[in-house]
């Protein structure tokens, strides 16, 4: 009995070390904190963390490459300053599927947001127009209604600056190279990652003929549907996600656009999504995912709490960042409507700010705030005067004095 429960003892300390150990959902992302993309921001990912069950990475949507411009697209990237988390132990949906709704479904490996092929109106056939947000039916496709706006590498800002991708990002590999597995790209939110075009055509082994995923969804005829008729006098097929069909059996890929198989990152298989694109390499639907996702998705926040407790990981190795203070930077101060707070990648995570008047009254409070990512102090309603704003996380405490103009 003592033999037994000690090797039970021994296999459940190998499962957890085997859990704590990096893995491609770790290693796999573009790290920068020098390098800066548009505007002079810097680009990239900013901060790759994690523990046995999740990576929560820190980004704000800036590539490394050059991007732009935007034809008929006033909008312009700025810094998003998100945290996504991604599982590392990724497993099959099995009950209602989670549709991939509309802002960031996943993060490229460079940090910068997927979104999926719509691009948030559709048809309403009471009124005869397009109306904003999500239908039951006749979405419009983003490739054909907001491809005019996609820069060379395929990407555009949205409203509020998050630039991203709806289709292939074609700066970020070699969508040529049809000679060699593509590399990953990117993960969605449910942990699985994503690959570029070319995958082996076996989907026993990781090795063979390499080929070019293809999507299952066709071009239907069919135009009719619950919500009403196709609006296609005016807009013809193709104009709408919703006119493409899942076929199985048409292209390589599941109605999700992915499949099982061996990577070169994964050889003992994984589940796996595919960027799609036709024989002459332009995007073909659904371009990155399907409409829902093939696994649990634990969460699509792009503010996600990291536990506080999780290893930092870098291309110059593992790191636990030893927590003695809290870095930051305070801009303007003083300050009349906004002050923003930059925290330090060396801060540990989930600190909490808090502004005290004169009185010594809390006036204003920040939960949750995280290395990398910048924060706005709304200062907007308080009196002219000075205040104190305290950091406080994992028994460290540190005082900032702020002034508040008229």
């Amino acid at each position: 009995m003592h033999k037994k429960i000690s090797l039970l003892f021994l296999a459940a300390i190998v499962s957890l070390h085997l859990a704590a150990q990096v893995g491609p959902t770790i290693t796999s992302w573009h790290q920068n904190t020098t390098l800066t993309g548009y505007g002079g921001y810097v680009s990239n990912v900013q901060l790759v963390q994690y523990n046995a069950s999740y990576v929560y990475v820190s980004t704000n949507c800036i590539p490394e490459y050059a991007i732009g411009p935007w034809p008929s697209n006033p909008n312009v990237p700025s810094p998003q300053n998100i945290v996504c988390q991604f599982p590392r132990n990724p497993v099959q949906n099995t009950g209602t599927l989670t549709k991939t709704g509309l802002g960031t479904i996943g993060l490229w490996s460079n940090g910068v947001s997927i979104f999926n092929p719509e691009d948030g109106f559709h048809w309403n056939s009471s009124t005869s127009a397009w109306a904003m947000g999500p239908g039951t039916s006749w979405n419009r496709n983003a490739l054909i209604f907001e491809g005019v706006s996609f820069d060379s590498c395929l990407g555009h800002p949205a409203p509020g600056g998050d630039y991203h991708n709806h289709v292939n990002p074609k700066c970020l590999y070699n969508d040529a190279d049809s000679t060699h597995h593509s590399p990953i790209i990117g993960y969605a939110f449910d942990g699985f990652p994503i690959y570029g075009v070319y995958g082996y055509a076996s989907v026993t082994s990781a090795s063979g003929p390499i080929k070019r995923m293809r999507s299952s969804y066709i071009l239907t005829t069919d135009t009719t549907r619950s919500s009403g008729p196709h609006p296609i006098a005016t807009y013809p097929l193709g104009d709408c996600v919703d006119d493409y069909i899942y076929t199985a059996g048409a292209g390589d890929l599941d109605v999700h656009n992915g499949r099982f198989c061996y990577t070169p990152e994964y050889p003992a298989g994984t589940y796996a999504y595919f960027v799609t694109i036709d024989d002459s390499l332009k995007p073909a639907y659904p371009f990155v995912l399907g409409p829902t996702y093939y696994g649990t998705v634990i969460s699509t926040s792009t503010h996600a709490v990291p536990t506080g407790t999780d290893t930092t990981y870098s291309t110059a190795g593992i790191t636990k960042m030893p927590i003695n203070t809290i870095k930051y930077q305070i801009a303007p101060n003083p300050a009349q409507d906004y002050a923003y707070i930059y925290m330090d990648a060396e801060n540990g995570n989930n600190i909490r700010a808090t502004l005290l008047n004169s009185a010594g009254q809390v006036v204003r409070v920040i939960d949750n705030m995280q290395p990398t990512i910048a924060y706005t102090l709304n200062l907007i309603g308080l009196q002219a005067g000075i205040y104190m704003l305290s950091f406080e996380g994992d028994g460290v405490k540190v005082t900032e004095k702020i002034v508040k103009n008229k």
